[in-house]
């Protein structure tokens, strides 16, 4: 090998070393920030749950039970620790996350271009303010209704009936809110994936309008799988989700509108530079 091939080689690895290093500083400082987001969760772990046991009071006030009485059990040593790592692991991933899409697209931003970088952004905001909506939504309005369904369920005693109750699990109920957070979380990021899908060419508002038929069926299918098996919450999922999918074909229409304002823009612009000439 000559040396002019050696400095090419060398001139080569160079680059990909740096871009590694980067990697292990946004890996390292993503990794401490969840690491220092969980323990604070763990440390207020139980807090928490209490905050998320909330909404199972409300459901009990519209079933018309005394929501001072709201139980839940757990049936093993280590379940209600591990139930509090969880949750931990869980607030941990939803405060850090902030700082963990900031080093991504740090990571990412010197291989765009400006106007690139300046259509990513708002897309980088967008995301985590959809995800905490959809929380809220879970939080406010659905887990109380999918209590409530469950809490109707129970039956009193009497002379000729057993009396069953219910008494969820601390794990069973953190796992239940965590779908149903994550389900309507990640459905509320329809409208970004499909903004950016529309912004580099791949989607267009004519193609999601087309699709709309078989966008409804797949809402609620997806909304059967994510969600727990009664009809409150797979249809207060579905229907968010077509919302969102008539909200994304606005937006890929508005794109479109705006990169077809762009390019007659140049074409005018193009159009007077070659008649000044």
């Amino acid at each position: 090998m000559s040396n002019s091939e050696q400095d090419e080689i060398d001139k080569s690895s160079a680059p990909l070393i740096e871009h590694l290093m980067e990697l292990r500083t946004r890996l390292m400082w993503s990794l401490g920030g969840f690491f220092v987001a969980f323990l604070a969760c763990f440390f207020f772990a139980k807090h928490l749950f209490n905050l998320l046991v909330i909404p199972f009071k409300w459901a009990t006030v519209l079933a018309g039970l005394d929501p001072h009485k709201v139980e839940l059990i757990y049936t093993a040593p280590q379940e209600f620790f591990f139930t509090q790592i969880k949750l931990a692991m869980f607030g941990g991933m939803v405060i850090a996350f902030p700082l963990i899409a900031t080093q991504i697209y740090k990571f990412i931003a010197p291989g765009l271009y400006r106007n690139e970088r300046g259509a990513f952004l708002p897309f980088l905001i967008a995301s985590p303010i959809l995800f905490l909506m959809g929380a809220a939504l879970v939080y406010f309005f659905f887990t109380p209704m999918v209590m409530w369904f469950f809490l109707a369920m129970q039956q009193t005693g009497s002379d000729d009936q057993v009396q069953i109750s219910l008494l969820p699990k601390v794990s069973e109920y953190l796992s239940l809110i965590m779908t149903l957070i994550f389900s309507f979380g990640l459905v509320f990021q329809l409208p970004v994936v499909t903004s950016l899908m529309a912004r580099v060419g791949l989607l267009s508002s004519q193609s999601l309008k087309e699709k709309r038929k078989w966008a409804i069926v797949i809402a609620f299918v997806v909304a059967a799988v994510l969600t727990p098996p009664d009809p409150i919450s797979q249809i207060g999922l579905a229907l968010p989700t077509i919302l969102l999918y008539e909200i994304s074909i606005w937006t890929a229409r508005m794109i479109e509108r705006k990169r077809e304002e762009q390019q007659a823009a140049r074409e005018s612009k193009e159009a007077g530079e070659s008649a000044g000439a």
